[in-house]
């Protein structure tokens, strides 16, 4: 008899369940009508982009507790209520740019995916799936902020291309491990 034991971790930001989300897909583009939460008058910034990752396992064992084997969702989440811009100052290049926010989250998802797809199922997978969860969010949390600093908010146009590049070739090198719909 297998026992199953679901544990939801939610990763960058928390929010109730019936709150909405976007999935992250190839074939869906951002548009300033998915930016729901109210701007910010307060701040230089002409828009925020929340997303995150959300991550649930459910762990298979023995009737003697033993680990036979585990299953992972991973999804890179876009969260409207929490992303805002200013209508008078927000532009198509701007967009661009909190994309590529969304973008680079849907990239750490693929990396998760992938670390977690050399996992095997020991005594130690609780442990293991806790650490790369760690990992993942400060990476992210990381290339997040040098995104924003290089680009200076999208405000250095050649850098905001290398970046879109540089993201686009990530993506493509993990296309293995992509969200799927």
């Amino acid at each position: 008899m297998f026992l199953r034991i679901c544990l939801i971790l939610f990763c960058t930001v928390t929010l109730h369940k019936e709150a909405s989300t976007i999935s992250w897909s190839a074939s869906y583009q951002l548009s300033w009508s998915d930016f729901k939460g109210p701007s910010k008058t307060d701040t230089d910034a002409v828009a925020t982009t929340a997303s995150g990752i959300t991550f649930s396992y459910s762990i298979k064992k023995t009737s003697k507790k033993e680990i036979v084997g585990f299953k992972t969702k991973i999804f890179a989440h876009f969260y409207p209520e929490k992303s805002w811009y200013k209508a008078e100052e927000a532009d198509n290049h701007i967009l661009a740019h909190e994309q590529f926010h969304f973008n680079i989250t849907e990239l750490h998802a693929r990396k998760f995916r992938q670390r977690v797809s050399q996992l095997e199922a020991s005594p130690a997978l609780n442990k293991q799936l806790g650490k790369i969860h760690q990992e993942i969010n400060q990476e992210l949390s990381s290339l997040q902020k040098l995104y924003d600093a290089e680009t200076d908010f999208s405000r250095n146009y050649e850098l905001q291309s290398h970046w879109q590049n540089h993201i686009e070739t990530e993506l493509a090198k993990l296309e293995t491990f992509k969200s799927k719909q």
